[in-house]
């Protein structure tokens, strides 16, 4: 994986990482959660969040033009403390959603 930018941020929101994986232009949301009381962190990304996201990917593209014809992907990194650990669970959701 190439990581070609982290914290892209427009006035539609930020991207936290934009990455190519195998061929395809990766974008990725990073969650972590201390507790998981309300909500998991991929459940905290909700429409209104995958709008933001989805806009701000227009405005990469529009302004990247050279990665513009590549396939793009939503990924969701997220940190989760186990029960009983003092360490979070990675989990890489990959695909999370579309446009």
């Amino acid at each position: 994986m190439q990581v070609l930018e982290n914290n892209y941020t427009r006035k539609t929101g930020e991207i936290d990482i934009v990455a190519i994986d195998n061929g395809d232009l990766v974008f990725f949301e990073v969650r972590a959660r201390r507790n998981t009381r309300f909500a998991s962190a991929a459940e905290s990304i909700d429409r209104r969040k995958q709008t933001r996201i989805l806009q701000t990917a227009q405005l990469f593209l529009q302004s990247h033009k050279q990665w513009a014809h590549m396939p793009c992907r939503f990924d969701v990194l997220t940190f989760e403390p186990r029960q009983s650990h003092a360490e979070s669970t990675i989990r890489w959701i990959r695909a999370a959603f579309t446009t």
